[in-house]
């Protein structure tokens, strides 16, 4: 007698999911591949003038998330991440917890030799022995961009993890390497050399935003607990710089000394914008809040926000 399989065993895991949504994402750049729609003209010019001078190397890309429309500059050219690699790693934090590999509820406790410098909180402001849900880690590793909990992080879902999942996606360009400030754990080590902690493309940025956006990335729950950590980025130099103070930012930023990068979801007047801007080899390498990279951002976002709100009333509403 055959048995009849359960509705849970045939439901599909969250990964199986994860790639037929990258075969659905294959399907659809083909279809379009014809005639994309296209960013108004007067601000992919604007967005190319910001980029040109600028003192490094910069990839743009957007899409707007209701008409499609969109920019593209150097945006499958591989990057550096600096601390934005931590938006994919929760990405896989939340996709494993769906697959019960991690429970995010699970106590972890702060040690003496998980501490390591940097941005965050954990390292300068919590005592050795501190315990708290893995989910506040996540937290901190977005709100803070906390070096300290992305490495509790990494503990729990492993170093590798993320690229393989962002590989089954159709995004391969997007890895973290190692830990952070642990460069003696990269599990790619020729990636490391040439790109630091992790790497990725504009485009492949835009892409995570737009499904999580739609609440699409392992499941509406997930997404949404995902978009509200976004909501909490706390990088005032970047995107937020130079917006109006009530708009809504979803989004992640990265910092290291030659390298500044940013990508979110903006709420426009005329609808929301998914936008990544990446910056390396940067000429100015200074830590205060007007570098070169931080303006950058600033001005593309202020571009973007300008050109779709103004808009709000016409027929791409």
């Amino acid at each position: 007698m055959t048995q009849r399989p359960s509705q849970a065993s045939r439901r599909p895991s969250p990964l199986a999911l994860l790639l037929a949504l990258a075969l659905a994402h294959a399907h659809a750049a083909t279809a379009q591949e014809a005639t994309p729609p296209q960013a108004p003209a007067e601000l992919a010019s604007k967005l190319t003038a910001l980029a040109e001078a600028h003192k490094g190397k910069v990839a743009i890309a957007l899409k707007h998330l209701k008409t499609g429309e969109s920019f593209a500059l150097n945006a499958d050219v591989p990057m550096p991440t600096a601390s934005l690699i931590k938006f994919p790693v929760m990405i896989e934090a939340y996709r494993q917890a769906a697959e019960g590999k991690v429970d995010l509820n699970a106590p972890v406790t702060l040690r003496k030799k998980d501490m390591v410098p940097g941005s965050g909180v954990l390292t300068y402001h919590f005592s050795e022995g501190a315990t708290f849900p893995l989910v506040d880690a996540v937290h901190l590793m977005i709100t803070y961009s906390d070096n300290t909990a992305t490495n509790l992080v990494l503990d729990a879902v492993g170093i590798g993890s993320t690229a393989a999942t962002m590989e089954a996606m159709g995004l391969p360009n997007t890895k973290i390497h190692s830990k952070v400030y642990r460069r003696d754990t990269s599990v790619f080590p020729e990636r490391s050399k040439q790109f630091g902690l992790g790497s990725t493309t504009a485009a492949d940025m835009v892409a995570l935003l737009d499904d999580l956006h739609a609440r699409k990335i392992v499941d509406e729950k997930a997404s949404e607990a995902m978009w509200n950590h976004l909501l909490t980025c706390d990088d005032k130099d970047k995107f937020p710089r130079l917006l109006p103070p009530n708009v809504k930012i979803a989004f992640k930023t990265g910092s290291i000394d030659d390298a500044r990068t940013c990508a979110g979801v903006i709420e426009t007047k005329g609808g929301p914008v998914a936008l990544c801007v990446l910056t390396s080899e940067n000429e100015d390498k200074s830590w205060g809040p007007d570098n070169a990279g931080n303006l950058l951002c600033a001005r593309a976002a202020r571009e973007v926000y300008d050109s779709f709100s103004a808009r709000a009333d016409g027929p791409a509403n």
